[in-house]
């Protein structure tokens, strides 16, 4: 066994900006158990809503734990970008009894599932073919947008532990600048997040309506995803539909950055939830629109990651890295 890996079992967690979900995994390549999501709004902080859970399933706490969290992890202090919880890992830890927690990033924990990931666990978008030795781009929308990948190394990979998401927004045509600028006017810097994201769907529908002159409708991301895929508001089915093509563009770029041979894959809480829309949007073309770059792209195979706990999966592979991820606390040695 890896000298760094955790004994059985372990507790994970998928906390992200709207949802934190809890679970057991029992063995090496078990499914997780004792899964429940819990609304992070509904709970003070971390400690709460895993005491909540804890309450709710009647489990006994294991010693060991791995979160990912969607904010970055540079230390023992956590704040999270898109949710008010604040909270120290080592605190944490003590406060709960464990012997070990280790915190990374949601994406980084969910690159770290990749490898595991069957055909069941995918659907795949545009042809390619991936070589098994080549670095893996991840990309996905949710509260926020996640972006992170692997790199391959002797034995095994590293995941990326970075924060593409607030990138620079590209616009490739004359409709997508207006909405950059309109958004730009608002807000200064328009990131990839800014509108690839749920909050970003609503920033999408605000400014395609202002720019037509059109008075203000208020709408939840969920509204707009479900006008646009019955087809009965044309500024949602515009919203989504740029969402995807915008996706494709950011898509691309982080592919040709990382030279991501390995394939390129989506994840997050949105784009698993379109289906037929999303393999039929502009997603794919805008992800192969890289001028002289197109037939090296289009060597890249692209999924949609339908695993329903891979984010958990990756979790419980961050307590098994000889090269550490993330912040890990640990309680301090008996004394003798």
């Amino acid at each position: 066994m890896n000298p760094a890996s955790a004994p059985y079992p372990r507790l994970v967690a998928d906390i992200g900006g709207t949802n934190a979900r809890f679970a057991l995994v029992q063995a090496p390549g078990a499914a997780p158990t004792q899964l429940r999501s819990l609304r992070c709004a509904e709970h003070a902080g971390p400690e709460a809503a895993l005491r909540a859970w804890l309450e709710d399933t009647r489990t006994r706490l294991p010693d060991y734990a791995a979160f990912g969290i969607a904010t970055p992890i540079d230390g023992d202090a956590v704040a999270m970008t898109n949710h008010p919880w604040r909270f120290s890992i080592g605190a944490l830890r003590a406060a709960l009894g464990l012997h070990r927690l280790t915190v990374v990033n949601d994406f980084t924990a969910l690159a770290l599932a990749l490898p595991a990931l069957g055909d069941d666990d995918l659907v795949r978008v545009g042809g390619g073919e991936a070589r098994a030795a080549a670095a893996r781009a991840l990309i996905g929308a949710g509260t926020g947008l996640g972006v992170s990948g692997l790199l391959p190394v002797p034995g095994g990979w590293v995941p990326l532990q970075g924060e593409g998401g607030h990138v620079t927004l590209p616009a490739t045509n004359a409709r997508e600048a207006a909405v950059v600028a309109w958004l730009g006017a608002r807000h200064g810097h328009v990131s990839a997040e800014r509108v690839l994201s749920g909050p970003g769907l609503v920033a999408l529908h605000e400014a395609l309506l202002a720019l037509d002159g059109v008075p203000h409708v208020e709408r939840k991301p969920v509204d707009i995803t479900e006008h646009a895929l019955a087809g009965d508001c044309r500024h949602c089915v515009e919203a989504l539909e740029l969402f995807c093509a915008l996706l494709g563009t950011v898509a691309g770029d982080l592919a040709l950055t990382l030279g991501a041979r390995g394939g390129l894959y989506v994840g997050g809480g949105i784009v698993p939830r379109l289906g037929a829309f999303f393999l039929r949007s502009a997603f794919r073309e805008r992800f192969l629109a890289k001028g002289r770059f197109r037939p090296w792209l289009e060597q890249i195979p692209t999924w949609v990651i339908i695993a329903p706990h891979a984010a958990l999966t990756g979790a419980s592979a961050a307590l098994d890295r000889a090269i550490e991820v993330g912040f890990t606390a640990l309680a301090e040695p008996a004394t003798p």
